[in-house]
């Protein structure tokens, strides 16, 4: 039995950036995780073909670049080997049409695209980009502080003090609207109103569902404003200098050692129990880096002592799953829309609002879509060490996906098993994106194909394939994120404190729930 002040159930990035503020704030750290590599959803490997590294989940590193916690320990991050690709072409969409439209971080490239459908929609983009800067700083403060009384009443005197009533009415209204409200608003052209809203699709909005109108927001202008960065040779950078961080302040880091139980003694978290029986004793905190049913399901066996808190977090809803596909390629995609669409990091394939509106529904139903969203990476655009030379990577993720099969909206795949019927439902996705890049089943070198439940054997975290952790509905969110009265990381249990992407705020690579937490518990 070894004693720290601190354990930690799991090793996702919020964990491993809690971690190391605590470590270096002088607590001795342990790490236990349940898999045999660290990282949770932000993981690179070479699923297909030796030398050809493929994101498991996340990609996109752009929030963790503009973190807090990046901005405190640069320096430190750097010296343990995290390296950023930058991004100009940030991402576009493809329409059966034969059109497309993207947005680079050149206000003049972006703004003559647009021009061509529209100059009222060029007109008005320049407007939003122009107001941004005023507008993201409330936003992002509001997403970089905790969900206390005292925090949100200091976000909301800086609204009103520099936007006055109407301004901040319009914030909150911002924050409240759909996708499809806020873009038929703003934009004419459908083509532009679906590539931004395929944004609302990455955090489980589909364009009616209110609250999900921020993110298509803050994602594009963010993109347009500052651009986006991938990691290089892998999203799984930032995992590796984390945990090099840990090591370095004297934090261990255990791998393939699975918590079955926290150990609560007079209502106080007092440490951890593994599968191997080893117990080990925290003092001041066990921080568990987990989706929130799994702590009645199986880490507290006794329960937290509050029934509502157990009920809320059995209840807690997921959002639609998800299914990865990784390609290794001869070469990237031919797009049929053009040549342009080649650098771009991301390539989304959904042909309009209603089309969005109704996948969902579809997965909501149980039933496979028959035409899913598909989000389209292309990395080695960006970053050519993740393939060999001259070869490239293809990043696949298809949106919205049920976990539980009842039937295809195609009616062409049998109800079964997604072990059954991945591979199957795998072609209609290459269907899809050969109907766009013609070609591209004659440059694949190898695949590999994780299914919803494929990527919940991987990370029980990932619930249903759910690769947020968590639906960001508006009832799920905020204050009630992950439960009323738990949205400041934490439990009925004296000592025990949740973190991860089930808590605020959220999904993402931001690493903001684990580093709140940390300066919560060392005194910033």
């Amino acid at each position: 039995m070894s004693e720290f002040d601190a354990i930690f159930v799991g090793a996702g990035h919020n964990s491993l950036a809690c971690a190391a503020h605590l470590a270096l704030k002088g607590w001795k750290i342990a790490i236990f995780e349940r898999a045999q590599t660290i990282g949770g959803a932000v993981r690179t490997a070479e699923y297909t073909l030796p030398g050809f590294r493929h994101d498991f989940g996340a990609m996109n590193l752009s929030l963790f670049a503009g973190s807090a916690f990046h901005r405190k320990y640069a320096n430190e991050l750097k010296s343990h080997g995290l390296e950023f690709a930058p991004v100009a072409d940030c991402f576009a969409s493809a329409f059966p049409d034969g059109k497309w439209f993207g947005v680079s971080n050149d206000l003049e490239r972006t703004a003559s695209r647009l021009a061509a459908f529209s100059t009222a929609d060029a007109a008005t983009w320049r407007r939003l980009v122009g107001a941004f800067p005023g507008e993201a700083e409330h936003l992002f403060r509001l997403l970089g502080s905790p969900m206390s009384a005292r925090a949100l009443a200091g976000t909301a005197w800086n609204l009103w003090r520099k936007k006055g009533i109407a301004g901040a009415l319009d914030t909150g209204r911002l924050l409240l609207s759909s996708p499809r409200a806020w873009l038929e608003e703003n934009f004419e052209t459908p083509h532009v109103r679906t590539t931004l809203a395929a944004w609302g699709m990455h955090l489980d909005f589909a364009p009616d569902i209110a609250g999900g109108a921020v993110f298509p927001y803050l994602e594009s202008l963010a993109n347009q404003s500052f651009g986006m960065v991938l990691g290089k040779g892998g999203a799984d950078t930032i995992i590796r200098a984390l945990a090099g961080m840990v090591k370095t302040a004297g934090g261990k880091i255990t791998t393939g050692a699975e918590v079955s139980e926290i150990m609560v003694a007079g209502g106080r978290a007092t440490g951890v129990r593994l599968a191997s029986g080893e117990t080990h004793v925290a003092s001041k905190a066990v921080i568990a880096g987990v989706a929130p049913k799994a702590l009645p399901d199986k880490l507290l066996p006794d329960g937290s002592g509050d029934a509502g808190f157990d009920a809320a977090m059995k209840k807690f809803r997921h959002a639609p799953g998800t299914m990865m596909i990784h390609l290794a390629l001869d070469d990237l995609p031919d797009w049929s829309a053009g040549a342009d669409l080649r650098r771009f990091a991301y390539v989304h394939l959904a042909p309009s609002l209603d089309a969005m509106s109704r996948t969902y529904q579809q997965a909501i139903a149980g039933l496979l879509p028959d035409q899913p969203v598909l989000v389209v990476g292309q990395p080695t655009a960006v970053d050519p060490s993740r393939a060999p030379e001259g070869k490239h990577v293809l990043w696949v993720q298809v949106r919205m996906l049920p976990a539980e099969i009842v039937g295809d909206a195609a009616g062409k795949i049998a109800p079964g098993p997604w072990d059954a019927i991945k591979d199957a439902y795998a072609e209609r996705v290459l269907d899809i994106i050969e109907s766009h890049a013609p070609g591209l089943r004659s440059k694949i070198l190898g695949r590999a194909i994780f299914s919803p439940i494929d990527l919940e054997r991987e990370n029980p975290n990932l619930v249903g394939g759910d690769q947020i952790c968590g639906s960001h509905h508006l009832a799920q969110n905020f204050l009630f994120r992950p439960a009323r009265s738990f949205a400041r990381w934490n439990t009925p249990v004296s000592n025990l404190y949740l973190t991860g992407a089930a808590t605020w705020p959220g999904a993402g690579t931001g690493a903001g729930s684990g580093f709140m937490l940390a300066q919560q518990l060392g005194g910033r």
